[in-house]
Formats: C-alpha cells, structure tokens, sequence
C-alpha cells in the first residue's frame, strides 16, 4: 500500500509526514470542561437509569424535573395561536422582539417592585443559553467565577468553557444557607463573578434578604478594594416554584452589579421548548454598555435568541404555570412516607425537588438497588451531596404511589446489607 493518498480535491496527503489522531482535534478547553462534566454523564453511561427500559410502565422516573402528565392546556392553545402569521415576517430571523421585552418588563416590575426596562431585557433560548451568554461577555482568560456547590450540573463546565477558572464555595451544610465567610475568603483579584442559585436546585433553599444584603455588602467591599466590580449572575429559574405561601427574594434587589437569569421552563415545565431572559436591574451602572456585550454575546455563543413562535405567544405564557398546590402536595406525601420508612428527609422551601439520605454511604450503589425496584433518582454524588439522592417532584401521582412500596423495600435491604456480619479483614 503507498504511503501517500490523494485526496477528492488532489491535495497529497502523505502518511509518513501526517499524523492526526481524533484527540488531537479536541480542545484542551473542551476536555477540562468534559471532565468536569464526567459524573453527569455516567449517568446515561454507566447506571441503573442508563440500562433501564424506557418504555416500561411501571418505572417511576425522579431523575430530572420532567414532565409525566400532558402539557398545560394554555400553553398548547397559545402555540397554536401564535403559529398563524400575521404578516411576511412572522418566521424571520427574531432577536430581542420589543413586545417580547415590554411583556418582560412589566412582569419583573410587579414582581419585584423595581422599575426594570424594556431595553435591559434580552431574550434568550432558555436560562442555559442566558447563562453562556453571560459568561461569554465577562470572562478574560484566567478570571476566577466562583460558584456554590452543590451546584447545578453544568456551572463548573460552562466555566471552564468560557475562559473562566472555577472556584467552588460550599454552601453551610447545617442551614443550607450560603456561607458568607467562606464566599469572601474565596475572592481574590481575578474574582470576575458569582454565580448563585436561588432557590437552590438541588436543596431547594431560599436564601432570606438578610444573607442577600450581607452577600451584596462583601461584593461591594471586595469590588472597591480590587478595582472592578464582580458580577452576581442570579440564577432564578425556580423563582415562581415556592411552597407554602413564601416570598421571594432576589439577589438584584440588593446588589446592583448583578445579571437576572430566568427560564420559563421550570414555570411551564416544557423544558423542551427554550424561552428565557437576561434582566439588567436598573440600580446597575452603563447599563448600557452590558446590553451592547451580551447582545454581542448572544450571537457568538450561536445566535442565543429564543425562536419567533415563543416570543409570539409570550403575552400568554407570562401567564401561565403549572400546578404548584399540587406539586407541594406530592412533596408532603414524600417527606411524610419516606421518613416514616426511616429515610432522612429535609423538606424543601421550593424548586422541583427532594434530598433524602441514603440508607448506605454508597449513594450510586443505592440508587442501583432502587432500580431493581424500577424507581429511579438521581444520586447525590453527582450533585456534590454524597450520601444522598434527589427525587424530582414532577412525577404523576400514580408513580409516586407506585414508589413507595419499592422505597420501604430498598431502605429494608440496605439496612439488612449494612447489618450483615462482614468478613474478616485477610
């Protein structure tokens, strides 16, 4: 065989002088941020979840906050309105739409009580693309983006991907609350921003106004004594997902260098469709020239605009949500079964979501034993709380009936497995 070919266009390619590998074409950028993505995807890789029959009907699927039950009404109707154009431009190419923004606009000054406007509003393909946007229009190489663990899947990846270096702050595993002290010790210099999480997926924490004003004074300081400020990205997806009648609380209500990122996928629960928001509080200073870098970041990151039929049908999905009583409702029938079993169970102030103890230290091995029983979470270790598991609140009433019978039987075995005489060490 020679050692050279002849590629289609004629260029010679010679094997003797060439030497390319698939993993040479991989950034190092790109595999630091694969890395640090590893435990979310043994997930789908390596897991009673991965191997399960997805068309089972008798699985009960906690994993992730997806929807079990048919979409709200309102906001297939609102699709379908939306989708009849009303003039030759009705599926152009759509950036920010004014009407878009005004409806924004309005929603966050009576949610909020702070005069937000329109032009400070930037529409995005979700909270996701809101989040990349946001970091690709701060970050130099070598800043420093300090994030709370436990952390949403992405945060660190996404860091990594835009430049940034991540420094990971726990949260007081006591309180669930961000821990002041330990956030000011991690701010150096090269601190660029803060990204917080609120509520807290996965705890589902509010933190109160009086940990949001101590946050914003320790920003404040650090920002004067470096000579540049440091941004709060406020991640709010879980904003309007609140239980027993609790206020929230947002971090721009007290900070003004901060960056409101909110998705409406959590509200709808149709996180299949992408519609979400980059908000500039009007305390924050050359708004201005923020709204000119993230709009110039949005179209690098991948054109990061929400596409034309959600903007159409924004006025009445502003509207909408889903069923929070009964979402509080499925999370008081879990807490109360799963602590009468024995499991250790704290009962979340909102979100989507449950954190229960595991009966054995092995949170991943657990979660396979409540696969036998074809219920299936998410293990605490892929969201930095070893020991535990996550139960999504969005499963249909007839699975978590269906659970609970396997929940009592897997912490029985695992109680048993625990008990059991081991062997003596060789």
């Amino acid at each position: 065989m020679p050692d050279h070919a002849t590629s289609e266009h004629g260029t010679r390619l010679d094997s003797t002088r060439v030497h390319v590998t698939p993993d040479h074409a991989v950034s190092n950028r790109i595999r630091a941020s694969r890395a640090a993505m590893a435990p979310f995807f043994r997930l789908f890789e390596a897991s009673a979840y991965a191997t399960r029959d997805p068309d089972d009907p008798e699985n009960c699927d906690f994993v992730f906050g997806n929807p079990h039950e048919m979409p709200l009404e309102g906001f297939v109707t609102s699709l379908a309105r939306g989708l009849t154009p009303q003039n030759q431009e009705w599926f152009a190419y759509k950036l920010s739409e004014p009407e878009s923004q005004r409806i924004v606009a309005a929603s966050l000054r009576e949610r909020r009580g702070m005069p937000f406007e329109s032009e400070d509003v930037l529409m995005t393909n979700g909270a996701f693309a809101a989040l990349a946007v946001s970091l690709c229009a701060l970050l130099d190489p070598g800043d420093e983006v300090i994030y709370v663990s436990p952390p949403w899947f992405f945060y660190e990846a996404m860091i990594i991907a835009y430049g940034g270096v991540p420094v990971r702050v726990d949260i007081d595993r006591a309180t669930l609350d961000l821990d002041l002290d330990a956030i000011e010790a991690a701010i150096t210099p090269r601190t660029k921003a803060i990204i917080i999480n609120s509520p807290h997926n996965p705890t589902g924490k509010i933190y109160p106004p009086s940990t949001l004003e101590g946050l914003a004074t320790l920003l404040e300081n650090a920002s004067e004594r470096h000579g540049r400020p440091i941004y709060l990205l406020s991640d709010e997806a879980y904003s309007r997902i609140l239980f027993d009648g609790r206020t929230y609380h947002s971090p721009t209500m007290a900070y003004p260098y901060s960056l409101l990122i909110y998705t409406y996928g959590k509200t709808l629960l149709t996180p299949g469709q992408r519609l979400g928001y980059i908000a500039l509080p009007p305390t924050m200073p050359a708004r201005a020239a923020m709204r000119e870098a993230l709009m110039a970041a949005q179209v690098v990151v991948g054109f990061a605009f929400p596409n034309a039929l959600l903007q159409h049908s924004l006025a009445d999905l502003e509207k909408l949500s889903i069923d929070i009583a009964a979402l509080q409702r499925r999370r008081n029938l879990l807490v109360e079964a799963l602590t009468a079993m024995g499991y250790g169970v704290r009962t979340p102030e909102a979100t989507f979501y449950l954190m229960v103890d595991s009966p054995s230290r092995d949170d991943e091995a657990f979660a396979a034993r409540l696969g036998v029983h074809k219920i299936y979470v998410l293990p605490g270790t892929i969201a930095e709380l070893p020991g535990t598991f996550r139960v999504s609140l969005t499963a249909n009433d007839a699975m978590i009936e269906r659970s609970l019978a396997g929940f009592e039987a897997a912490y029985e075995e695992a109680l048993a497995t625990t008990s059991a005489p081991q062997p003596a060490a060789p």
